[in-house]
C-alpha cells in the first residue's frame, strides 16, 4: 500500500482539502478488501451512503450492543432497506438479561465499566475484524467528537495495522445535517451507546 506511517501526514495534509466523495473514490482505488463500520448513530447515514453509493456489495459491520433503543433500530432496518447495505451483525456472546445480571447496567461509574466495554462491544469487533481480515476501514469518527479522536486524522492506522479512513473527519454538526439533506438521507438523534456512556467519553473501539 502508498500509505504508510512513512507517508501518511502527506495524505492526510492532501486530502484535507477534497470531499468526502473524492476521499472514498481515492481509497477504494488502492483498497484490497475494505469494511465499513456503523452503530447506526445519529449521522450514520452519511458515510454509510457516501461509500456504498461507490462501493454497493462493501461489507457493513455493526456491532450491535444489545442495548440499542428502539428508534435505533428502526433507523437501522430503513438505512439496510434504502440503501441496500450489506450489513453483517456482530453481537454479545450473552443475552443482555445475563451481561445486566453479571456485569451491572451500562453507567458510567460502574466499577466493571472496563469488562462490560469487552464484552458488549470490543469482542464481537474482534470476531468481526478476524472475518474480514480488513485492509481498510471506514469509520464515520470526527475531530471534535472527543479527547482521543481529536489526536487522529482523516487516515490513521489502527492498532493492529489497519488504515482507517474517516471522510467526514473535519465535518461539523451542521454540515453533515447538510449534507444529509442534500441527499435525503435520514438522521436519528435518539441514540445511546452503553460503552460511551456520555457523549464525550471514547466508545473502545476505536482504541483498536
Amino acid at each position: 500500500m502508498i500509505i504508510t506511517k512513512n507517508t501518511i501526514v502527506s495524505f492526510n495534509e492532501n486530502l484535507k482539502y477534497e470531499s468526502p466523495k473524492e476521499i472514498i473514490n481515492f481509497i477504494l482505488s488502492i483498497a484490497s478488501n475494505p469494511i465499513v463500520t456503523t452503530s447506526f448513530g445519529k449521522y450514520s447515514s452519511s458515510l454509510l451512503y457516501a461509500v456504498t453509493s461507490q462501493k454497493k456489495n462493501v461489507p457493513v459491520v455493526w456491532c450491535d450492543t444489545g442495548y440499542n433503543t428502539e428508534a435505533t433500530y428502526k433507523h437501522a432496518s430503513r438505512l439496510i432497506q434504502d440503501l441496500k447495505l450489506n450489513v453483517d451483525i456482530f453481537s454479545p456472546q450473552y443475552s443482555t438479561a445475563f451481561i445486566n445480571y453479571t456485569l451491572g447496567s451500562p453507567t458510567y461509574d460502574n466499577p466493571k465499566h472496563q469488562e462490560f466495554s469487552e464484552v458488549v462491544k470490543l469482542e464481537p469487533f474482534k470476531r468481526a475484524l478476524e472475518k474480514y481480515k480488513p485492509d481498510i476501514w471506514f469509520t464515520n469518527i470526527r475531530q471534535k467528537q472527543t479527547e482521543h479522536r481529536s489526536t487522529l486524522d482523516i487516515l490513521s492506522f489502527s492498532e493492529t495495522g489497519i488504515l482507517k479512513v474517516s471522510p467526514f473527519f473535519y465535518f461539523s454538526d451542521q454540515e453533515l445535517e447538510a449534507y444529509c439533506k442534500k441527499h435525503n438521507l435520514p438522521i436519528e438523534g435518539n441514540y445511546f451507546d452503553p460503552v460511551k456512556a456520555m457523549s464525550h467519553r471514547e466508545c473502545g473501539i476505536h482504541f483498536q
